[in-house]
């Protein structure tokens, strides 16, 4: 049994699949955020649960939202900013028992939907998290491009393209700068504006439903998304030129995205035509929960071993 979860901004999920790859159990809870304690705790929990429940022990990998730092073995890069700088591995592999796998979330929905999703068959391929936060991930004939730097696909921090005058210098970044993609991009980021520009509060998709409903301020707000997405996606496939770009994460759940921000492609890419797909991930946004239970293959022996990306 390989188990694989997913620790997100607002949920973590766990899954159960066997050895042809059928799902056994499914969990959410959310995420404690800001206690990294808490965060262990609850990640064991679930671990636990589902292992009691199905009274068997399996492999365990797990996707962040960050990286580790080959230099000290520590988080970086991750925007739940309560795990920078911990040893995440070390801390659960103590907390369960046994050796862990642990990868950059966007990596873990890149190669799942690279093997049997979205993507299957192709040969690169641009994963995109748009969530909480925003991630990216580069999958090469099915495995991930990680990077010298353990850095690749991390697209949600340059800094937004071609800014409007009202977009600069941009919002803040945890990271340290202001205007990178994430803080536009992102479900908190799809909020901020939109109240920016109507004073009204509401979640991404809240603002998704509003404008299907036909509000002009939420159709506007989706209006500048789409196109600071478009922006954003223009220099990866410049650079890259993948065979297909997938879009999981929870605000990639807002249908008009896979018609509005392709017409607008073309405005930005240097290309007389772009061809590029752009489509939704096949397994939602449990496709980084997949795809971390598949960085231990079946019937692999669980090797002390830890894979940063």
């Amino acid at each position: 049994m390989q188990i694989g979860v997913d620790l997100g901004g607002t949920k973590i999920e766990a899954v159960a699949i066997d050895r042809k790859g059928a799902t056994l159990i499914r969990r959410r809870v959310p995420t404690p955020r800001e206690d990294y304690a808490a965060t262990i705790a609850a990640i064991s929990a679930l671990i636990e649960e589902i292992e009691r429940e199905l009274g068997m022990r399996g492999s365990v990998g797990i996707g962040i939202p960050g990286a580790f730092s080959a230099s000290n073995g520590l988080i970086k890069n991750c925007n739940s900013t309560w795990l920078l700088r911990k040893p995440l591995d070390k801390d659960l592999a103590l907390r369960l028992g046994r050796p862990l796998r642990i990868t950059n979330d966007a990596n873990c929905l890149t190669v799942s939907e690279a093997t049997n999703g979205a993507a299957a068959g192709a040969e690169i391929v641009f994963g995109v998290i748009l969530g909480t936060g925003v991630g990216g991930g580069v999958a090469i004939n099915g495995r991930p491009h990680v990077g010298k730097n353990s850095i690749a696909g991390e697209w949600g921090h340059m800094s937004l393209p071609w800014p409007r005058p009202d977009e600069l210098p941009g919002p803040p970044c945890y990271c340290g700068l202001s205007g990178c993609v994430e803080t536009f991009l992102s479900g908190p980021g799809l909020a901020r504006d939109f109240e920016a520009a109507s004073g009204q509060k509401a979640t991404a998709a809240a603002i998704a439903e509003r404008a299907e409903s036909g509000e002009a301020a939420a159709n506007a707000a989706l209006e500048r998304f789409e196109d600071r997405l478009a922006r954003a996606l223009a220099p990866v496939i410049n650079l890259l030129d993948p065979d297909i770009i997938v879009l999981g994460g929870g605000v990639s759940n807002i249908d008009r995205l896979y018609t509005n921000v392709p017409a607008l492609l073309p405005r930005y890419v240097f290309s007389d035509e772009v061809v590029t797909p752009i489509v939704k991930a096949a397994h939602g946004d449990s496709s980084g929960v997949f795809g971390a239970a598949h960085l231990w293959p079946a019937g692999e022996a669980p090797l002390p071993t830890r894979e940063a990306g």
